[in-house]
């Protein structure tokens, strides 16, 4: 299986998100792509989140309907900072003994690998996972600072974000066409981002 790991803060998960998974499916040819709520990312201590169990919740409503797309609260029952290598660890634990081979596809953006030399143990989660990185046409890539191979993955960019969603919200701006309906449902139904 081909499996390609996603993993994000999803606070909330918006189309950009869903369009960048989908291209990375195709031009990996990936079985199922694997969205990963973070339940502390190392990387943004401190900022508040909302709650993770509503995150995922809003993450399952985003993918739903599409078959390639799963959800997983695989960090969000550890404790402690959210850290990729231990995420991956565990995925190859739940799937050995399989029959199926598992190969993974740790997907990230740009700037995600611009720091990646910053994350824990860089090259062990380069030797589990093969490192995917969405790029735009003639975008520069750049080197992590650290000796990793990595793959571009070009994917079509939209110009939405989690924090302007949330700004937009807070503001009492429309965000539809910007989240799928059902997460849109959730942020109005738990009052998120009011401020």
């Amino acid at each position: 299986m081909r499996l390609g790991v996603f993993g994000g803060s999803f606070d909330p998960p918006h189309l950009g998100h869903l369009i960048v998974a989908q291209d990375a499916a195709l031009a990996l040819s990936l079985d199922r792509v694997l969205f990963v709520p973070a339940a502390v990312p190392p990387h943004k201590r401190g900022q508040s989140l909302s709650a993770g169990e509503v995150r995922l919740e809003m993450t399952r409503a985003a993918i739903a309907g599409n078959p390639l797309f799963e959800a997983s609260d695989v960090e969000l029952t550890r404790t402690g900072p959210s850290y990729t290598i231990e995420t991956l660890r565990e995925l190859v634990t739940r799937t050995r003994g399989d029959a199926e081979e598992l190969a993974l596809f740790l997907l990230m953006g740009v700037d995600q690998f611009r720091e990646f030399h910053t994350w824990r143990e860089p090259e062990e989660i380069a030797r589990l996972a093969s490192l995917a990185v969405f790029a735009r046409a003639g975008e520069e890539i750049g080197w992590p600072g650290v000796d990793v191979a990595f793959q571009p993955v070009p994917v079509t960019r939209v110009d939405v974000s989690s924090t302007d969603i949330r700004r937009r919200v807070a503001a009492g701006e429309p965000i539809r066409y910007l989240v799928p309906p059902g997460v849109e449902e959730i942020i109005r139904r738990e009052g998120l981002y009011q401020g």
